[in-house]
């Protein structure tokens, strides 16, 4: 049987991948304001790390970075339909050692939004050269899998959703148990912890765990709690604590939980938004965290600098973000040390 190692997001890296928002996007009506926030994003990660960005064709991304920035920044021109890298982006293991980017099909969330040019973006920029000589490309695209849906804490341990992934719009037939072997096959993974509950109003992706239950290292989730009995997610995140409780690590240990607060509410035009401190980014030195300009925004903060202790917690301002119903973790994709 082949070894495959599937890393978990705090190991080294050598680059994160985002999608530039355009015209031709959901942020049409709000693209000078998220233009802003992108750029915002992108220079916190450029003074830590390499930045992989795909923009539209004709776009002239080299104004909004120093030269210094810019020393940090590769661009490539790819047509796309939205900007949720972490869903259509690869997702990177190693094979007997040598690095594979693994691209699964993505259908715009069970075909809720169009995805033909999205899906095509991880073998386009395999095509145009981007990563190291020895990273290889495996097609996956017969069966759906967002980044987002699936947390690795590296040891051999997927955490995932029963709610995203087995949605009828994604892999049926396909059984649990179909799926579970399929994800052992292909990511290497000795166990598959499910969440049966959690959900935020206002999701498109069907309950991403990445909005809801977070590995922070091989021993810890931080997960979102709901303290509030008359918030219609109480029950259902009550349910989801008490199964995470439940968990052990793979070595038969409870898990240490850090429970996250609920941002304040935040509403849209089409009712409630899924703003979530659980949604941040692990880089090589940092952490990024969604913050929405809620009371609760430092309390996350600081609850992930005790969970993170050598890495600087930075707040970015997500508002703008979520105004499309997702946040920091949605929009990038993380590539290991060994790919670039």
């Amino acid at each position: 049987m082949l070894q495959i190692y599937y890393p978990a997001e705090w190991s080294p890296q050598s680059c994160i991948q985002i999608t530039w928002p355009h015209s031709g996007t959901d942020w049409a009506d709000v693209l000078e304001e998220v233009t802003l926030s992108y750029i915002t994003l992108s220079k916190e990660i450029l003074k830590r790390e390499k930045l992989l960005i795909v923009i539209p064709r004709g776009y002239n991304i080299k104004d909004h970075f120093t030269e210094d920035e810019l020393a940090n920044l590769i661009y490539t021109e790819v047509d796309s339909n939205d900007t949720w890298a972490r869903d259509h982006g690869a997702i990177s293991v190693f094979v007997e050692g040598k690095p594979v980017l693994l691209d699964f099909g993505f259908n715009g969330w069970g075909l809720k939004f169009a995805s033909n040019f999205d899906n095509q973006i991880t073998s386009r920029l395999f095509e145009n050269s981007l990563f190291n000589e020895s990273v290889s490309y495996q097609n996956n695209l017969n069966f759906i899998l967002e980044g987002g849906s699936i947390e690795s804490d590296g040891k051999g341990t997927i955490l995932t959703t029963s709610q995203c992934l087995l949605a009828p719009n994604r892999n049926q037939p396909m059984s649990k148990d179909q799926i579970e072997d399929y994800l052992k096959k292909t990511l290497g993974a000795e166990r598959i912890l499910w969440l049966n509950h959690g959900y935020l109003a206002g999701d498109d992706t069907d309950s991403h765990v990445d909005t809801l239950a977070r590995f922070c290292n091989e021993n810890t989730i931080a997960y979102v709690k709901c303290e509030d009995v008359t918030d219609e997610h109480y029950t259902e995140l009550k349910a989801m604590e008490d199964e995470l409780k439940s968990f052990v690590t793979i070595t038969g240990e409870k898990y240490n939980l850090v429970a996250m607060p609920m941002t304040d509410a935040l509403y849209g035009d089409s009712g409630r938004l899924p703003a979530t401190y659980a949604n941040f980014i692990i880089l090589n030195e940092a952490v990024l965290v969604p913050i929405y300009g809620s009371s609760k925004d430092q309390v996350a903060i600081e609850l992930l600098q005790q969970v993170f202790p050598d890495r600087d917690i930075v707040g970015i301002d997500s508002r703008p973000f979520i105004k499309q119903h997702g946040s920091l973790h949605c929009l990038t994709m993380q590539f290991p040390e060994g790919f670039l």
